[in-house]
């Protein structure tokens, strides 16, 4: 049996594998004028979907790395393998990604940085831990600061390029 402290190591050496693959993501975002945010769901240990934020270059609201991720794992496996996945991400999911996440019944959630404003966790409304929504199953789990000085750092790039 393995150590508690072994099993945290495993765990976090685990979150930042995804979200090294985030970060990737992110900069190719950023490269196309986006801002830097890339997210992966993962399900079993393995990638099942991933999405680079693409408002700006597909000028659509909607395409915001967590969605465009969840599309991805929708389109080549069905929603019900969103049932428990992992979803990984740069940034803290906003309040619309948090509804599509809930809606979709993902299990865990680990992000780099919070979104303060508009954070589904952090801001004044907090979508991705809300209780009180009674058609919603309990909330995901949530995980923060996972590379959170690489995650700032893309976004300080960002706002460098503003």
């Amino acid at each position: 049996m393995e150590a508690p402290d072994q099993t945290a190591e495993r765990e976090n050496a685990e979150h930042e594998k995804w979200m090294r693959n985030c970060l990737e993501l992110g900069k190719a975002a950023l490269g196309r004028g986006n801002p830097p945010v890339g997210s992966v769901l993962v399900q079993a240990g393995q990638l099942i979907g991933e999405g680079a934020e693409a408002g700006k270059s597909k000028n659509d609201i909607t395409c915001h790395a967590e969605i465009e991720a969840i599309r991805d794992a929708i389109g080549k496996h069905g929603a019900a393998v969103l049932r428990g996945a992992t979803l990984y991400s740069t940034h803290e999911p906003c309040l619309m990604c948090a509804y599509v996440i809930r809606h979709h019944q993902v299990g865990r959630v680990v992000f780099g940085t919070t979104v303060l404003a508009v954070g589904g966790f952090s801001s004044a409304y907090p979508l991705l831990t809300a209780t009180d929504i009674p058609t919603w199953p309990a909330p995901p789990q949530i995980i923060e600061g996972v590379l959170r000085e690489a995650c700032q750092a893309l976004s300080r790039e960002y706002a460098g390029q503003k």
